[in-house]
């Protein structure tokens, strides 16, 4: 009984799993957030980040029991030295012209964007590695990421998390703009979360109504951030972002009225047992200066305000841990009614927005166009723009064209670094200045290759994808931004910190192209063989007949008595001689 009694004392002053020693906060926590933000198109965009932060050292590799933090991504992390991960799979297109800035937006098909630690020897080869891992893990084509699609952006992808350098041969870019997302790939995500699809605000990812939409993007971020305010010791952070739009005619409804049942076909009950916060941010924000046009359902707990992306947003924030929240009523159906019909001419213009398309005629040459738009009334500012060719698209570098308002704009910095066939693609990279109220064209032109016959995908007459351009800015803001309160703002406002309080960091991606390249008259191959063997068969199959057949000379026969009385009779009867 004395060492039972010694034992449970051990046990008692040991810390567990889930928290730390005594005097010491818990080493890992998960906070949980539903963003749902009404588009001024009449549709509604709904954005899920859970968010796992975890008090330990991944990199020393000494951490053997996990409780929150995912174990398969965990080891990844500290098998292959990563500093940072980001990986988006994504279908359909952000229309930023019509939806406003997104708070996280992603390339159509697969991106994925690392950095290593400086340990690591052979970047190249953990990166191989690591793609393949990530392939594995979210059932996706990630092992189709090899050095033809992979560059080394110079200034467009910098760490978002604590980093020592920024030595950028440490990290790798790719896409694959030809990804297509399914249920296959929801059912791994879902499977990292803590609580998995059973409790908290993942019971509603269906997957039959998050694939019903529009737009569909999910992700994960890693990172190391600071664990104090004092910096003095590291965190690791998992970041899972799911962003999905539903339409108001591809739903059904043919209302403009929105609900979580309509939405999703579930409703809430309670939040996720191991979450520390789990709240249902809902953007109340007025359109114009008179009254709200939008009215929500129940009365939430609280009501936030915040400039976000430059402008002042208002929030109805329901807090699940809250215990008044289900006492009227055992589930949380939010319902979004608009007041009075919108207008058409009400809808707000983003400051930075951007297209691109492919220009010229026939199979041989075309012209990439790229047009960026700057409409902030009286402040210029700069913009990186990055982008991916690939190598059997021959950029003509030398017609590089930069026109804003009918003049050359030189670019401050450019980057380019040639293709190589079959090896590796095109990157370009510039920083060019934006001026105020202002559209930027950028043109290149490109000549055609003519590829291996081996080299062409099962649909070639489809045509080629070539992924999105991407742009990094900081965008001047029209409302001076105060330091945001991070525990009481949506979660994606600490991903990307704004620098001071005059900017914010924005990052968007304009449409993927899709370019045909000459492409060779499959069917001949097959005519060819049909033709061949048919010649071959019938001038074989005579000269065979010749050489092995035996002939026999046939003496005729003039018949016995029976034949010649049989003709007598046939021709008394006017028949026919035998």
């Amino acid at each position: 009984m004395a060492a039972a009694a010694v034992l449970l004392l051990l046990l008692a002053a040991c810390p567990g799993p889930g928290r730390a020693g005594t005097g010491r906060e818990r080493r890992d926590e998960l906070r949980e957030e539903l963003l749902l933000s009404p588009l001024p198109t009449g549709d509604v965009a709904a954005t899920f980040q859970f968010r796992t932060r975890w008090d330990a050292d991944l990199q020393r590799g000494a951490v053997s029991h996990y409780r929150l933090f995912p174990k398969a991504l965990g080891r990844l992390v500290a098998a292959l030295g990563v500093r940072e991960l980001h990986l988006a799979l994504t279908q359909g297109f952000w229309r930023t012209r019509f939806w406003g800035q997104p708070p996280l937006q992603a390339p159509a098909g697969a991106e994925l964007w690392v950095w290593f630690q400086p340990t690591v020897t052979d970047v190249d080869k953990a990166w191989k590695e690591l793609s393949n891992i990530l392939s594995g893990i979210f059932c996706a084509s990630l092992n189709f990421i090899d050095s033809t699609n992979t560059v080394i952006p110079t200034a467009s992808f910098k760490p978002l998390g604590l980093a020592n350098g920024t030595d950028h041969h440490l990290l790798r870019y790719a896409v694959l703009p030809r990804e297509v997302v399914c249920t296959e790939n929801l059912t791994p995500w879902k499977k990292l979360l803590p609580c998995g699809s059973k409790a908290g605000l993942a019971v509603l990812l269906k997957a039959e109504r998050l694939f019903h939409s529009s737009y569909h993007s999910q992700a994960v971020h890693i990172r190391p951030v600071c664990r104090d305010a004092s910096c003095m010791a590291v965190s690791w952070e998992l970041r899972q972002t799911l962003t999905v739009v539903f339409d108001v005619f591809s739903s059904g409804q043919g209302k403009k009225d929105w609900s979580l049942f309509k939405m999703f076909s579930r409703t809430l009950t309670d939040a996720c047992p191991l979450a520390s916060q789990s709240k249902v941010y809902v953007d109340i924000s007025p359109k114009n200066k008179e009254k709200e046009l939008l009215e929500v359902t129940p009365p939430p707990t609280s009501v936030h305000e915040a400039v976000v992306q430059g402008d002042k947003k208002t929030y109805a924030v329901y807090d699940l841990l809250s215990p008044s929240l289900f006492n009227t009523s055992r589930s949380l159906n939010v319902q979004l009614k608009w007041k009075r019909p919108q207008d058409s001419s009400e809808m707000p213009i983003p400051v930075l927005h951007a297209q691109r398309y492919v220009g010229g005629y026939g199979l041989q040459t075309g012209e990439i166009c790229t047009l960026i738009y700057n409409t902030h009334p009286y402040r210029a500012f700069p913009v990186i723009l990055l982008e991916t060719v690939p190598w059997y698209l021959r950029l003509y570098v030398h017609t590089l064209t930069i026109i804003t308002k009918g003049k050359e704009n030189k670019p401050s910095y450019i980057h380019y670094q040639p293709a190589q066939d079959r090896r590796r693609p095109h990157l370009l990279e510039m920083l060019i200045q934006l001026p105020a109220n202002s559209v930027t064209k950028i043109t290149i032109q490109f000549e055609r290759a003519l590829l291996k016959w081996t080299e062409y995908p099962p649909d070639p007459n489809h045509g080629f994808y070539v992924g999105s351009s991407v742009l990094s800015a900081l965008v001047p803001s029209v409302i001076a931004m105060k330091d945001v309160d991070v525990e009481q703002s949506p979660l994606f406002t600490s991903l990307f910190p704004s620098s001071d309080g005059s900017s914010y960091f924005v990052r968007l991606y304009t449409e993927p192209l899709l370019v045909n390249l000459p492409t060779p008259d499959f069917s001949m191959p097959y005519n060819v063989i049909c033709l061949t063997c048919t010649v071959v068969a019938v001038c074989y199959g005579s000269f065979y007949n010749l050489l092995t057949r035996t002939f026999h000379v046939e003496e005729p026969s003039r018949g016995g008595l029976a034949k010649r009385l049989a003709n007598v009779i046939r021709k008394l009867r006017g028949v026919p001689l035998l």
